[in-house]
Parts: C-alpha cells; sequence; structure tokens
C-alpha cells in the first residue's frame, strides 16, 4: 500500500497535468477561434476582390467599345478623305 505522501505526490502529479492540460485546451480554443476569425477576414477579402474584377472587367469592355467606336470615326474620315 501506498504511503499518504507518496498518494498526496501522485494527486499533486495528477493536480498539474489537468491543469496544463486545461490551459493547453483553452490555448487551443484561442488559436482555433483566431484562424476561423482569419478564414472568415480571407474569405471576405476574396469575396470583395472577385466583385473588383468584375466590375473592372465591365469597365474594361465599355472603354474598349468606345475605343472601337472612335477607330471606326477615324477610318470613316480617312476613308472619306
Amino acid at each position: 500500500m501506498a504511503s499518504p505522501a507518496t498518494a498526496i505526490d501522485a494527486l499533486a502529479s495528477l493536480e498539474e497535468r489537468i491543469r496544463q492540460a486545461v490551459e493547453l485546451v483553452s490555448k487551443l480554443r484561442s488559436e482555433r477561434d483566431a484562424a476561423v476569425h482569419d478564414a472568415e477576414q480571407a474569405r471576405m477579402q476574396a469575396a470583395a476582390a472577385a466583385e473588383e474584377l468584375e466590375i473592372l472587367r465591365a469597365e474594361r469592355q465599355q472603354v474598349r467599345g468606345r475605343i472601337e467606336k472612335l477607330l471606326d470615326k477615324i477610318d470613316q474620315v480617312s476613308s472619306s478623305s
């Protein structure tokens, strides 16, 4: 049978291991929450970038159309001269 001092040491060791486990779980939860937040921010930024890209593509298409019209007018003026 274990002596009372050995039992107390074993209990103290167990308490320390439990305390460390609780600290580790708490730290991991905080890290997980931060990672989830970062991932959500990244998703939002990606969505905003995709939206901006579509807007820029539409603007480019409009500019291209306007330039083609101007070039057609220049061709008409050149050919009529």
